[in-house]
């Protein structure tokens, strides 16, 4: 066992638990630049979370479609708080989505888009490609959120209060991150191909969009075009570089392509049960989210 690990702490989630109404006491006095300091670094998080509380509305409706067809008790309920952990998900990020706004940044223009965005895939693609979609995020999203966790070198010059607030959703996301996957193969009954062009579709959008987004945020600091455009391609090494924070989750990503795949072939994180036994015990995500920081490798 880890010596940093609580005793008895659980190795993997036993139930998906929604956790409401978490203060992680992010205000004015959170840093503008709160990943070390670094605009390109903060801005591609913020951007990344930014169309969050949109896409958790996307992920809920598109497994609501389905709820009324599902019979077995145990998703039955894992559907429940699967909607009410994305519930409070978009609650949290729309408060600091709020905080970006003050700061004089187009929020706005992102959340617009996002909203079109998933307006457009619900009007246009059938109910089961649009859980396909939501099942491919869920695993991108679930892999990132153990990435970020599984080594301190990632998150290790965020401030503390933005790293524990990306902590419990990385840890509701690993909770949930099959949720989406088993409806679309039980009651959906999605297949091989839709699930795999679902995935690219998703893959793509997110390549694409995160770039685009930091671009717009950063215009919004005050950034010159030269500037942001060399910020973002000395950025490209921290992404796909060899330890780049999205090339490092490819084989795992790419797992998602083979028959027979399933989200829970894929273990949590180690240090899960650190981040769950220190909130039952403290009921404060700041405590938590640290725990979980000081047990990564």
């Amino acid at each position: 066992m880890d010596p940093k690990q609580p005793q008895n702490a659980p190795a993997g989630p036993q139930d998906i638990v929604p956790r409401e109404k978490l203060d992680f006491q992010i205000d004015e006095h959170t840093p503008r630049f709160w990943f070390g300091g670094d605009p390109f670094k903060t801005r591609l998080f913020d951007g990344m979370q930014a169309a969050f509380p949109d896409g958790e509305r996307y992920f809920i409706s598109s497994v609501r479609v389905y709820r009324a067809q599902i019979t077995d008790r145990k998703l039955a309920e894992d559907v429940k708080n699967f909607i009410r952990q994305e519930g409070q998900h978009g609650i949290a990020h729309t408060h600091y989505n709020d905080l970006l706004r003050k700061q004089g940044l187009e929020i706005d223009l992102i959340l617009d888009e996002a909203r079109t965005l998933f307006a457009n895939y619900t009007r246009r693609f059938s109910a089961g490609y649009n859980l396909a979609m939501t099942a491919a995020f869920e695993h991108f999203t679930a892999m990132m959120a153990q990435m970020l966790f599984e080594k301190q070198d990632v998150m290790a010059d965020a401030d503390e209060h933005m790293r524990a607030l990306w902590a419990w959703h990385a840890i509701e996301e690993m909770e949930h991150k099959a949720v989406a996957f088993d409806v679309m193969q039980q009651i959906a009954q999605v297949g091989y191909f839709t699930r795999c062009l679902a995935m690219s579709h998703a893959l793509y959008k997110v390549t694409v969009d995160s770039l685009r987004m930091t671009n717009i945020l950063l215009r919004g600091d005050g950034f010159s075009r030269p500037r942001r455009a060399w910020m973002i391609f000395k950025g490209l090494g921290y992404l796909y570089g060899p330890r780049g924070i999205f090339s490092r989750n490819t084989g795992k990503l790419l797992s998602y392509y083979k028959p027979g795949f399933h989200p829970w072939q894929h273990e949590v994180i180690h240090s899960y049960g650190v981040w769950v036994q220190t909130f039952q015990q403290t009921g404060d995500p700041m405590r938590a989210g640290n725990a979980l920081y000081q047990a990564a490798h």
